[in-house]
């Protein structure tokens, strides 16, 4: 009989959604997991941090704008995918609505591959993860009367 490991816990992380006049904010992600798509600003917890600051602390590293009043909207156990190789991770994703100064623009920051403001429409075209579409169609139901 083989000795088992038992699974790893999952690793924390945090994003942010951001939406002005009908466009969200996303960042086109430069590294795993989930390279190359678009997604909600966001990234790992660190030792110590809670889910909204770790959302507060990502937003700003990846775009520049500090954000204001995390709100919990959704959370996801997002267990390792095959497309991002070995050493894939499991990750427990909370993501935050937040508010910031309308007249602050977004800047890449240095793990976002680029940066922009996108209609729901328009995200549904893009490549993102299954989460990123899930949120925007909740949001995008709430605003329907």
């Amino acid at each position: 009989m083989k000795d088992q490991m038992p699974p790893s816990s999952p690793q924390l992380a945090s994003s942010a959604i951001l939406e002005r006049d009908g466009r969200y904010l996303l960042v086109r992600r430069a590294n795993p997991p989930s390279a190359d798509m678009y997604a909600f600003p966001g990234g790992r917890a660190e030792i110590g941090e809670t889910p909204a600051e770790t959302a507060v602390r990502e937003f700003y590293e990846e775009t520049g704008i500090l954000p204001r009043n995390p709100h919990l909207f959704e959370t996801y156990d997002l267990p390792p995918r095959e497309s991002d190789g070995a050493g894939a991770r499991h990750f427990f994703l909370s993501v935050f609505t937040v508010d910031a100064d309308p007249d602050l623009d977004a800047v890449a920051g240095d793990d976002a591959a680029g940066i922009g403001w996108y209609t729901a429409t328009e995200i549904f075209a893009l490549p993102i993860p299954d989460s990123v579409r899930e949120c925007v169609e909740k949001l995008e139901a709430c605003r329907k009367p």
